[in-house]
């Protein structure tokens, strides 16, 4: 599996299987059970998906060390805050079953992060986590925390896919020495993604899914991906996607789909930050 080496020299694989919406413990189990059978080696759960015991028993279950497996969670908005983190971090990693996890993230940007990247700190000098990081951060916010700070964040998950490419966020997080994550590659399978013909046609050409064709278009950009599904046969389609090249033709009909907007919510929609705020999790 190729991997990204993030800026304080962790290496992480350019591919991981996402948990969210799998929120049934037996499915979740199984399916990061199966993920791990085709290949995947890190694992992406949060506080928030409600499933980290389930991922920590399908951890177990494949048999595979854990060294080898790359496990990813993030603090959830209730719990940003100095003691927060503290506290909740040995929660999840309890629920986890794990000594220590590979990667924490801040979910949202919200309530106390100044405090809670000091934990953050803290509990990755004292080896309990590998890299620190955050998700849904706007540029401004991730220099910003980085300017203040000991740590310079290793990674920010955003949102990307063909419809919100975020060209331009991509590239200043790089020149900051941030790793970019993309969530919803698949957008979810919103505006028909699946069916789209540009991606359908790029995909007939090198005998590829529109899935396959995304995940590539976002490798070549070294930039780390998470796919999810629940289905063993697409786990497998998914990381299969080191055989073949885009050509330069290919990404510039693919850049030409970009919309330059989330394709689910904004995040400075004062309405969105009041429910995340409002919203209680059993951590």
């Amino acid at each position: 599996m190729q991997t990204i080496k993030l800026n304080n020299g962790v290496e992480i694989p350019i591919l991981g299987f996402g948990t969210y919406q799998i929120t049934d413990p037996q499915e979740a189990e199984d399916a990061v059970f199966e993920a791990i059978k085709a290949g995947y080696r890190h694992i992406d759960t949060a506080q928030s998906y409600m499933n980290e015991e389930a991922v920590g028993k399908g951890i177990v279950k494949s048999g595979i060390p854990r060294e080898e497996i790359f496990v990813t969670t993030k603090i959830w908005v209730e719990n940003v805050s100095y003691e927060g983190v503290k506290e909740s971090f040995q929660r999840s990693l309890n629920r986890l079953g794990l000594e220590y996890i590979n990667l924490l993230l801040l979910h949202q940007p919200f309530n106390d992060v100044y405090g809670a990247w000091r934990a953050m700190e803290e509990l990755q000098e004292s080896g309990k986590i590998r890299a620190i990081g955050i998700s849904n951060f706007a540029v401004d916010r991730a220099v910003d925390l980085a300017e203040f700070n000991k740590v310079v964040p290793q990674v920010n998950q955003i949102e990307i896919n063909p419809f919100q490419q975020q060209t331009a966020n991509i590239a200043a997080l790089k020149e900051e020495g941030i790793s970019v994550e993309a969530w919803a590659p698949f957008a979810e399978g919103k505006n028909d993604i699946f069916k789209n013909k540009i991606l359908t046609q790029i995909g007939k050409k090198y005998n590829k899914s529109v899935a396959q064709v995304i995940v590539r278009w976002l490798v070549e950009q070294d930039i780390i991906v998470l796919t999810k599904s629940v289905n063993p046969s697409r786990m497998a389609q998914n990381i299969d996607v080191f055989d073949f090249s885009l050509s330069d033709d290919d990404k510039e009909k693919i850049a030409a789909l970009n919309e330059g907007e989330s394709q689910f919510f904004s995040h400075s929609d004062p309405q969105m930050i009041k429910w995340m705020a409002s919203r209680r999790i059993d951590v």
